[in-house]
């Protein structure tokens, strides 16, 4: 436990004063301030004209709110974090959300390997963990990843690729997975069905980087008992896609030079 005398007890109220502002408080008067934090009024004044002077908040002279410099105060500990500490708390909320499990992947040559997992129930008769490997061509977060290469990748893959049934739903013609791939560019995601194992469907969303490219996937994986795939397409996919897109946003943060 910290020792009182190491204490700082004024930061510990600059920093009560930030934390009244949020989604449902974007704009406070001093009175609401010193309401929210349990500060005097000349005490609340005083952090908030601190603070604007700083450039952290503005006011028109009444109302005061917070500015986007505020952001730099979340970028140091975000600039420590890899792409796996970035997803797991956007996997947990959206799992809690559809109860189903997500995970995350990258793509190693013509395999994706997880790099994060929150499961809910087993569904699959392979355990699925961290550094898991499948074939890119029969998941949906391995087809994401291959739609977000270029033509002369695909090229070369497909050159080379050993496209083998694993389930009776696997697809294995070259020409139907390209056309696959490009309605999955066009479309923005992908969903598989039983394709990597009977019973499984998946359906996955691209995260990118700030360049735009296409770095790694997130999906949810939920048995053919309980989702049809336009349940999934009708459920699944907004909350698929505003996860892929919270990711993405922190993950950019994260990266950002300043």
């Amino acid at each position: 436990m910290t020792e009182a005398t190491e204490f700082v007890q004024s930061l510990d109220r600059g920093l009560a004063v930030i934390r009244a502002f949020n989604a449902e408080n974007r704009e406070l008067t001093l009175s609401d301030v010193a309401r929210a934090t349990g500060l005097n009024r000349a005490s609340a004044r005083r952090f908030l004209h601190t603070l604007v002077e700083l450039g952290y908040v503005r006011t028109d002279g009444r109302l005061f709110a917070l500015r986007p410099k505020i952001l730099e105060l979340g970028y140091a500990y975000l600039s420590s974090l890899s792409l796996p500490e970035v997803a797991m708390p956007h996997l947990e909320q959206l799992v809690e959300r559809v109860h189903e499990s997500s995970s995350v992947s990258v793509l190693d040559g013509d395999e994706v390997v997880y790099v994060a997992r929150v499961p809910t129930r087993r569904i699959m008769r392979i355990a699925i963990a961290v550094g898991t490997r499948f074939p890119a061509y029969a998941t949906s977060m391995g087809r994401v990843l291959l739609a977000g290469q270029s033509d002369d990748w695909l090229d070369g893959y497909f050159a080379t690729a050993a496209l083998t049934s694993i389930t009776a739903r696997t697809t294995v013609d070259a020409k139907k997975l390209l056309a696959e791939l490009h309605r999955i560019r066009r479309d923005g995601y992908a969903l598989v069905d039983q394709e990597l194992e009977d019973g499984l469907r998946a359906i996955a969303a691209p995260i990118r980087d700030r360049d735009g490219r296409v770095i790694a996937a997130v999906n949810i994986s939920t048995h053919a008992s309980r989702a049809t795939l336009e349940f999934m397409r009708s459920n699944l996919l907004q909350p698929l896609l505003a996860t892929a897109a919270a990711i993405q946003e922190d993950f950019r943060a994260s990266t950002h030079q300043a």
